[in-house]
């Protein structure tokens, strides 16, 4: 079966491009499909995920104004779709444009769309009037344009209620690694991962560790992710006479190494499309502390057994959970025993084997 994915790109370090670099590649070396990835502007960038090498990359220059622009993804599109003739098309274009793919390809060809984050993600916190009443109308036009599509596929039950749609389905996105060794919950360490910004919530992190720092100042916190300097969170760090404690790092490839080196993960997030780091810490076997925000915490994590749910934006909740399982080496190493376990429901063959069915019912 031939497969054409339909994305911006595939060369960043962000979540949507390692979903894709598993999904794809499984597929392709395991299930035997003919896998096609339509990118925009690539010009032969090096790639962050390992991609299977069977994968075949399609690049379609875009640029000018935004009339030559649409101009250009247009033809680029028809083009690669005349020239791959794919059994199934599957979006993952969280923009606007990306939803009018069912008006330019072939009717006969199943399409799908994926929709990899939130709606609260584009709304934000604190908008203004204004930005809300635009996010407003460009969400009137996606409900209206997602109809087209075959089957417009979420990641959690969370995401079902922000679309009223008859073409809903919840696939949620697979483990990138599980590995054989669990990690040891020894390590006075506490990991939490993601870019700096308003969305991760590393500043209500900081603030938690606060209290955690004054009850166990030999334990530490790592956080990797892109820095931004606006984030303040050096700043803010130094001004809770914490940073000796805290330890900011830029995205890497082996974060695998290093969940199994840490002893609890820390997900401060304010909201969320998914929750890709939880799945992956817990097949580490590194329990979770989390705040309960929209959209994936509540439906991945098992409270009080794998890990645990705080009200989103409590921070002294979340320094309390820190410390209880800082506290507890039994109920650590249970926590972390029960997250390795519960997260295989996760794995690829499990994940990927919905979506095969899902491809060959639409092209039956």
């Amino acid at each position: 079966m031939k497969l054409l994915y339909i994305t911006n790109g595939i060369k960043g370090a962000a979540g949507l491009e390692r979903v894709l670099a598993i999904k794809a590649s499984y597929l392709a070396d395991v299930l035997g499909y003919e896998v096609h990835i339509l990118v925009l502007n690539h010009n032969n960038a090096p790639l962050f995920y390992e991609f299977s090498s069977k994968i075949i990359l399609h690049d379609i220059s875009v640029f000018g104004n935004p009339f030559q622009y649409l101009k250009k993804y247009i033809l680029g599109i028809k083009n690669v779709v005349n020239k791959v003739k794919p059994n199934i098309i599957s979006v993952c274009d969280d923009g606007l444009k990306g939803f009018f793919l069912p008006k330019l390809v072939s009717k006969k060809i199943p399409i799908i769309y994926e929709r990899h984050v939130s709606k609260v993600i584009e709304i934000g916190v604190n908008s203004s009037f204004f930005k809300k009443a635009k996010v407003s109308i460009k969400f009137l036009i996606m409900n209206y344009l997602a109809k087209s599509f075959d089957k417009f596929v979420v990641l959690t039950d969370d995401n079902i209620s922000e679309w009223n749609l008859k073409n809903l389905k919840v696939i949620a996105n697979p483990l990138s690694f599980y590995p054989k060794q669990s990690a040891l919950l020894n390590n006075k360490k506490v990991i939490a991962v993601g870019k700096q910004g308003i969305q991760k919530g590393f500043d209500r992190l900081l603030h938690s560790w606060k209290i955690v720092h004054h009850n166990h100042p030999y334990w530490e916190l790592s956080i990797y992710g892109k820095h931004e300097p606006e984030a303040n969170l050096v700043s803010l760090a130094k001004q809770l006479k914490i940073e000796n404690s805290v330890s900011f790092y830029e995205p890497v490839k082996n974060i695998e190494e290093k969940f199994l080196e840490s002893s609890i993960f820390a997900f401060s997030s304010r909201f969320e499309g998914f929750g890709m780091v939880l799945i992956e810490a817990m097949a580490c076997g590194v329990p979770c502390v989390s705040f309960d925000c929209p959209c994936g915490p509540s439906s991945i994590i098992k409270e009080n057994e794998d890990g645990f749910l705080v009200a989103n934006g409590d921070t002294d909740a979340f320094a309390e959970k820190l410390l209880e399982i800082i506290q507890n080496d039994e109920k650590r190493k249970l926590m972390g025993s029960a997250a390795k376990e519960n997260v295989k429901r996760y794995l690829p063959e499990i994940i990927m084997l919905q979506w095969d069915t899902l491809f060959k019912e639409l092209t039956q």
